[in-house]
């Protein structure tokens, strides 16, 4: 049974250590009463305005980030670019601007759903492979962006599915390299050997 994570969860200062216990919670998607969801086997953590990687870094603040500087629980999506929207889960107090991006789904309900939005014929492990996957498969958009995770739109949840230490591993962030010495932190989590997980940093 899924239990929706409440606001606590989010509201914690180690944006390392929530990224870390996401892996295996279920993010669930509710369009309309078009229902899709995943198991999260690999996110990246952005530690705000000490993290070069970060769009908060430098205590930078437009538009776009805003919702960064709210409280824990609320999505943050942006475009990359200019196509791909990249869900973020924001953690932490208010005014603190860290988030976590969710990078992959190991597909649980409404593959069929999935499908017509990815434009595939057939599933395979590219369906919620990769940020930009994810968002398409399960319908999200940067219109998306500022809405609480605690709504029956879109939500995260745990239905008691767990992955052993040996599981879970860390690496670098991938695509931070203008980030200098912060793009060596390990931030990415993933899950080994998982084959929704998203291409390996160098």
């Amino acid at each position: 049974m899924l239990k929706k994570l409440g606001s606590e969860f989010y509201k914690r200062k180690d944006v390392a250590k929530i990224a870390k216990e996401l892996l295996g919670k279920i993010l669930v998607t509710n369009w309309d009463g078009v229902v899709t969801s995943g198991r999260i086997v690999e996110c990246e953590a952005y530690e705000g305005v000490i993290d070069k990687a970060s769009h908060a870094s430098g205590g930078r603040r437009t538009r776009r980030n805003e919702i960064m500087y709210g409280e824990g629980g609320y999505a943050y999506v942006y475009l990359c670019y200019g196509i791909h929207h990249l869900f973020n889960v924001v953690t932490n107090f208010h005014e603190v601007p860290h988030a976590i991006l969710i990078r992959a789904l190991d597909p649980i309900e409404g593959v069929r759903e999935m499908l017509l939005r990815t434009s595939k014929k057939k599933l395979d492990d590219t369906l919620t492979r990769g940020p930009g996957n994810v968002s398409k498969a399960l319908g999200i958009f940067t219109r998306h962006s500022g809405l609480s995770l605690s709504n029956d739109q879109i939500f995260i949840a745990d239905d008691g599915g767990t992955f052993s230490k040996k599981q879970i591993a860390a690496s670098p962030r991938i695509g931070v390299d203008y980030a200098g010495e912060d793009a060596l932190l390990p931030y990415r989590f993933y899950v080994k050997g998982n084959p929704y997980v998203s291409g390996k940093p160098r």
